[in-house]
């Protein structure tokens, strides 16, 4: 039976509280029997800020780099707001894709049935969906140099982000989207400005050079950003795996993720490039969506997009599929049932708070696992 590494960053607000049901679904793991966890826990973001004046200790970075994966919950806040922007709770966040070389960011956005109501727009419009949007995470405007405010000699300020990519980290993001689209629906849309901007130009020339020269299987089509937001909201199913820069990805994977109803149901990974010897792949999983400071502490919080991270820590990092799809299945079964938190909570279902979501999902996985 392996033994795999975690590191859980629960973070701030309802990331405790959340990141406890997971803890919940990694004992239910073991007791299966097919993988046992050796599990570390550290603080990042504001937390982290308040007892080491950094978002995240190097302590916590050097249990990040030898763990198998990060489980992370979220950071910030309003109490942060006023923190020095190099040590703010995001830049914890920032450093741990960055330092870890987490350059596929993978966000799906499936809308259960049982939800489909729930979206801002028509059943038929999102039933069914099952999109991914693969993001470059390491490059682009939020990593760009240089990246200033300065003060000109008339007394003007000026603000600079600099959009920045090579050949080399495009093609790394463009193999996996077309890698992943051959596991699903064979069909890659890449999103970029080429009409606007220089660095749309370059990506769109290599994406077109890998999908024809390594890729000839998988539909390829091109697709400005812009269009792109507009067709999620008019059309979504038309797309199978999107591909896009840092900016837009946070942006289209967004909107996608609204299409099913709420933020609070959606799981992402991020992962690094695969290690030489062993195929290994460092990574973090994280729920999409933020910390929900409004609730913190009252038991409100929808865990299921943590869990699913964790979810997506099996199947991704450790191999197992099987338990994956189980997971899945028995978010699904749960939901079906009626149980919501009152994130996606509508007339005739039955509201529950975290720890009883939490519990249902594992009552469902032992049904399912019978």
């Amino acid at each position: 039976m392996a033994t795999h590494k975690l590191l859980l960053l629960p973070g701030d607000g309802i990331g405790p509280e959340i990141m406890t049901e997971v803890k919940k679904v990694i004992g239910w793991i073991e007791k299966r029997g097919v993988a046992a966890f050796t599990i570390e826990e550290d603080l990042v973001g504001g937390c982290a800020y308040d007892a080491h004046g950094r978002a995240i200790s190097e302590g916590a970075m050097k249990k990040a780099l030898a763990a198998d994966a990060v489980i992370f919950g979220a950071v910030g806040g309003p109490k942060w707001d006023g923190v020095p922007y190099d040590v703010r709770p995001e830049a914890g966040l920032l450093r741990l894709r960055k330092d870890l070389g987490l350059f596929a960011n993978l966000r799906p956005a499936i809308c259960y049935p049982a939800l489909a109501d729930s979206s801002s727009l028509k059943r038929e419009v999102v039933e069914g969906l099952d999109i991914l949007i693969v993001r470059e995470l390491t490059g682009g405007v939020y990593f760009g140099e240089p990246k200033e405010i300065v003060t000109l000699e008339n007394g003007e300020k000026r603000a600079v982000d600099t959009q920045l990519y090579t050949t080399s980290e495009i093609e790394r993001i463009a193999r996996v989207a077309f890698d992943l689209a051959r596991t699903r629906g064979n069909k890659v849309a890449s999103a970029e400005k080429r009409n606007v901007m220089k660095s749309g130009v370059l990506w769109n020339q290599v994406v077109t050079r890998i999908g024809r020269e390594d890729y000839p299987d998988v539909a390829l089509e091109h697709v400005l950003a812009d269009n792109c937001a507009m067709q999620l909201v008019r059309w979504p199913k038309q797309f199978d795996v999107v591909v896009c820069d840092n900016l837009f990805g946070d942006i289209l994977s967004d909107v996608a993720a609204m299409l099913t109803g709420s933020l609070g149901m959606l799981p992402s990974a991020s992962l690094g490039a695969p290690d030489p010897a062993t195929g290994q792949r460092r990574a973090l999983y994280e729920p999409v969506h933020g910390t929900a400071p409004d609730i913190a502490g009252k038991g409100v919080a929808n865990p299921i997009a943590m869990i699913a991270s964790f979810g997506m820590a099996l199947r991704y990092s450790f191999g197992l599929g099987g338990e994956a799809d189980l997971l899945d299945r028995a978010i699904a079964a749960v939901l079906d049932e009626g149980l919501r938190t009152p994130d996606i909570y509508t007339e005739g279902t039955v509201k529950v708070g975290t720890v009883a979501m939490g519990d249902a999902i594992l009552a469902a996985l032992d049904r399912l696992a019978a």
